[in-house]
This record gives C-alpha cells, structure tokens and sequence, in this order.
C-alpha cells in the first residue's frame, strides 16, 4: 500500500521570496529610504546651486582715505565721490557696504566680520588729475583686500564684488576725462586711454597660514568634530546596549546575545553619557594629533583649541545620545538630520550665510555646526579673538550640554515613571 510522501520544506531561496511578498516588510523601510534621499537632494544642493543670486547683505568695508582737494567745480574729492556711489549703484539689499576707516577695516577683517573691503589710497585724486600732464607718475590705483579666513567662496565673492564696483567707479571718472579732454581737443588715443584710467590691485587684507586650506581647514575640523562625536556616540549606543543584553551581537557568521541586565532607561543614558565624556578626550586628542602633529595643519592656541574641541564633540555626543534615548529605533536617523544633514548646508563654513536662501540662515540660528565652525575659525585664523565668534560658540556649547541633558533624562525619567521598561521576559528555553 502506497504512503503519502510528506511535503519537502522550501528551499532558503523561495523561503526568502516568501518573506519578500509581504507588502509590510517594504512599507517602513522604503518611506525611510525615500524621505532620507529627498530630503538630502533638497538640503545639501538647495544651497549651493545659486550664490551669486541669494546674496544677501554681504559684509564689504570701503574705506576712504583720498586726501586730496575737490576737482575744479565739484565739492568732494573723487574718493569721496566713489565711496557715495557704490553703495547707490549696488543692487538691492545683495551687499552691506560697511562705511570705515582704514584701521576700522583692519579690525573687522582680523575679526572676520567682513569678508572684503575696497580702499581708496590718499593720493586718488591728485593721481587722476594728473592724468594726461606731464605730473602723471603712476596710474590711479583702487585696492581690494580679501579675508582668505572667511573661506575661499565668500573671500572671491566679496573680491569679485569689489573688482566690479571698481571698475564701475573708473568707467564713471573715465568719462569726465575723456570729455574734458575732447574739449582741449586732445586726439582719440588719449581719450581712448582715458576712458578706463583706474587700475585695481587684489591683495591679502588678513593673511592666514599657507597650511590652512585656502581657509577651509576650519570646516573640515569642525566636521571631524561632529564625525567623531556622533560616530563614537552612536558606537557606545550600540555597544552599550549589546552588553546589557538588549540588542544582539553579530560579527560576522557569529550571532550572540548576552542576558539582559535589569537597568530602568535613566540609568543606561547615565552610563552611556559617562562613556562618551571619556571616550572623547581620546577621539579629541586623535583628531589633533592627525591633523596637526601629522598633516601640520595651521593651528595657533593649542590649549584652547583642545578644550574647545573636547567641548564642541561632546556636545555633539551628548545630543546624539539624548536623542537616541527619547526616540529608540530611528533615534540614529533623527541625530543624523540634527547633527548633519541640518548643519553642514546651514553651517557657512564653505558657503557664506548671507550666500544661501533665507531658510539656511533661519537653520543657522541654532544647528551646532554653524555654532562650533565658527568658534574653530575663530581660534585658527582670528587669534581667538571674542568679537570672531569664539564667545558666541562658547554659549552655544553651553546651551547644547544643557539641552541634551534635560531633553534626554527628561524623557527617560518620563518613561520609567510610565513604566515603559526596556526589560523584555525571555521565553523559557525548552528541555533538550
């Protein structure tokens, strides 16, 4: 008499396509994926596709220092003239021509509160009247000065700028030459020289060091900051959570977990916090060794730029861990937009604020990155002067340690009392 055969089991293949066809095995995991790639695409390129367009109230000095008498019939000097004009000729609200003089100009460029300035020398005037006489000795000259410490784009930009209100200042002063030497009847040659008499020299207002990245180290160490403090923040997470047993342990083909330890969530953010504090005077020290005794970055203030540093990426840690507290699962997902995908369009280390749309400047306000690169800029190019965003930074640390401390043990103290325990029973294991 013949027997039933018994079915075979699926084979790992169709077992795998089985699992696939489950519709909610896709939902979660494709909103994420989407949403992280959109949002992506719109932050980091929203900001950067179009400068030129976006600028808004950029900080130029002009400095006037033509000491010389009014041209016959007018009642300024020509210095005078230009530095009224450029700002009335600069179109709506792109540029804040900042009024100053020559040591003012110098302070706030060794301050980075100005990204250029354009400076009319003392002899302007007397140098254009002379223009055509035999008492010409040079050609009249306008200086830009560039602040390499504001970042290589926003230091151009404010060049590019200056050039061009300079040009636009010599083709007006042109004009008034070419026509009064038409009526002296002097011939096409010289009014055709005339017509553009001023030249422009383009030099360092505030020069920085040459191992400093055309002024882009400061950004990319504030990153290593953030890196070091979210990355390591995120590993204690993890690994903190595999010794307690909460989470399971794979290295490869090997899987484990270990028995879970009974700890209510205030407990364990209290244990991963003090781990991240201790864990970051190493990554710290790291970073600067690599940086600087290795690559010999430019990097004056050591002391300070350690202290400052240590505090800046436990900031970073500590929020990482608070979020990771108070949201479980996509806590990593949340700190990475808090901490990285917000702040490095919104930062201004590679892109000027005023450079970016108004929804950038907005995030500016309170994403950490923009508080610490310029804290970072501060001491590496500014001599760790106050007024260059040192103190502004300082408070901004401040106010991150002290939110991510209330934020993260506020919502754990919340959970325990409502009894939302991390401490799952384990199903009793079978007799073999």
């Amino acid at each position: 008499m013949a027997t039933a055969s018994s079915p075979r089991p699926p084979s790992r293949g169709a077992r795998a396509l089985t699992v696939a066809r489950n519709g909610r095995l896709w939902l979660i995991p494709t909103i994420l994926c989407a949403l992280v790639a959109l949002f992506l695409s719109l932050l980091y390129m929203g900001g950067i596709l179009n400068p030129d367009g976006n600028l808004h109230r950029l900080p130029i000095a002009l400095v006037n220092e033509d000491q010389g008498a009014p041209p016959p019939g007018q009642t300024q000097n020509l210095g005078t003239q230009i530095t009224a004009a450029i700002p009335a000729q600069t179109p709506g609200t792109t540029v804040q021509w900042r009024q100053l003089t020559a040591a003012e100009a110098q302070d706030q460029l060794s301050s980075g509160r100005i990204y250029g300035a354009l400076v009319v020398p003392k002899d302007f005037t007397s140098s254009v009247e002379a223009l055509g006489t035999t008492k010409a000795t040079a050609a009249p000259t306008l200086t830009v000065l560039t602040n390499p410490g504001m970042g290589s784009l926003g230091s151009s930009l404010a060049a590019q700028i200056s050039q061009n209100a300079a040009h636009q200042a010599s083709v007006a002063i042109g004009k008034q030459l070419s026509h009064a030497a038409a009526a002296q009847g002097a011939d096409a040659t010289t009014q055709t020289l005339l017509g553009d008499p001023v030249s422009v020299t383009t030099q360092q207002g505030h020069p920085i060091g040459a191992h400093s990245g055309l002024g882009l180290t400061a950004f990319y160490y504030t990153l290593l900051l953030v890196l070091t403090g979210f990355i390591g923040a995120n590993i204690v997470h993890n690994g903190v959570d595999t010794a307690l047993g909460y989470a399971d342990s794979e290295l490869g083909p090997w899987h484990s977990r270990r028995p879970t330890v009974p700890i209510d969530r205030t407990q364990t953010l209290l244990l991963k916090m003090t781990m991240t504090s201790f864990i970051v005077v190493l990554t710290t020290t790291l970073v600067m060794v690599a940086t600087i005794a290795i690559l010999g970055m430019d990097a004056p203030h050591l002391p300070l730029l350690w202290i400052f540093s240590y505090c800046a990426s436990l900031a970073v840690g500590l929020g990482v861990q608070a979020i990771n507290a108070a949201f479980g699962g996509i806590g990593q997902l949340v700190a990475m937009f808090v901490f990285i995908a917000l702040a490095l369009p919104s930062s201004g280390a590679t892109v000027p604020l005023q450079a970016v749309p108004g929804f950038y400047r907005f995030l500016a306000v309170f994403e950490p990155m923009r508080q610490l690169s310029d804290g970072v800029r501060a001491i590496l190019y500014f001599d760790a002067r106050a007024d260059a965003g040192l103190v502004r930074a300082w408070i901004m640390i401040a106010i991150g340690w002290a939110a991510a401390l209330l934020f993260g043990f506020g919502m754990t103290r919340y959970y325990d009392r409502k009894g939302l325990h991390r401490l799952t029973p384990q199903p009793e294991r079978q007799p073999t």
